[in-house]
């Protein structure tokens, strides 16, 4: 008998969807059965990927979002709910960064980095959290109580990387928040966990592995290999899940053992 997670009836909010590991995760939530709220700043991207994914048989709703702004957040989520009901899922996605040593940081390239990854990561869950709590204590309506929160963090986040020092720090504070999450909400039926990437191949960075710092690096991975984004579909759609019910505080790497 083959086994199977069925999403059908729960509604995922994405952030960062309009591409890469965001648009990745909204199309496998929906071929999972669940009703997704594409949200990003690029809604010309969000609308493309809604077509892709109705054509596929699955249900989506645009929503513009820019998580450094909490006017926008608020009205985002408020917006998902009202169109689509209430969020069940949220894939914490949206992420930035820099490339240079830590000496060459500017007050800039710091607040860029820690406004979208900590800061807007951390209101995003708020708001989608708090309306979690309210329907757990049957102070608001909606069919399921609970909730799933799934952060993505990156393997960055557990070990820190030359040139890319204020984005480890940045995902590392991601990594104790989801822990902080899951302690204070997790008797209230929502789990909190977070999934930490190795190198994966998308459009942003797909150029760079045929660079010859790009080969460099991949001869430096246990098994000289870049991921691809459907690598990741399985452990998203299981977060996301009622199966998930004991799983809560976790920080999954999934970086094919370069962490190690």
């Amino acid at each position: 008998m083959a086994y199977s997670i069925d999403l059908s009836g729960r509604i995922a909010f994405v952030t960062g969807a309009s591409s890469g590991l965001g648009a990745q995760f909204a199309r496998t939530l929906a071929r999972a059965g669940a009703g997704v709220v594409l949200a990003s700043r690029r809604i010309e991207k969000l609308k493309e990927l809604r077509a892709r994914i109705e054509g596929e048989g699955g249900d989506a709703h645009v929503v513009e979002l820019d998580v450094t702004d909490h006017d926008s957040i608020k009205a985002a989520v408020a917006h998902a709910e009202t169109e689509m009901g209430s969020i069940d899922i949220l894939v914490n996605n949206s992420g930035v960064s820099t490339t240079q040593r830590l000496q060459d940081v500017t007050p800039e390239d710091y607040d860029f980095i820690f406004d979208t990854n900590v800061k807007g990561a951390f209101f995003v869950a708020q708001e989608v959290g708090k309306r979690m709590l309210a329907r757990s204590r049957g102070a608001a309506p909606g069919s399921f109580t609970g909730g799933r929160i799934i952060n993505i963090a990156s393997m960055a986040g557990l070990k820190v990387l030359p040139q890319i020092g204020a984005y480890a720090m940045s995902k590392a504070a991601v990594v104790q928040m989801t822990k902080a999450m899951a302690l204070e909400w997790g008797r209230y039926g929502i789990n909190v966990n977070a999934l930490c990437p190795g190198y994966i191949d998308t459009e942003i960075n797909h150029h760079h592995w045929n660079t010859e710092h790009g080969q460099k690096l991949v001869s430096m991975l246990p098994r000289k290999r870049v991921g691809q984004p459907q690598d990741l579909d399985a452990l998203i759609v299981m977060l996301a899940s009622d199966q998930s019910h004991f799983v809560n505080g976790a920080v999954i790497a999934a970086d094919d053992g370069f962490g190690v």
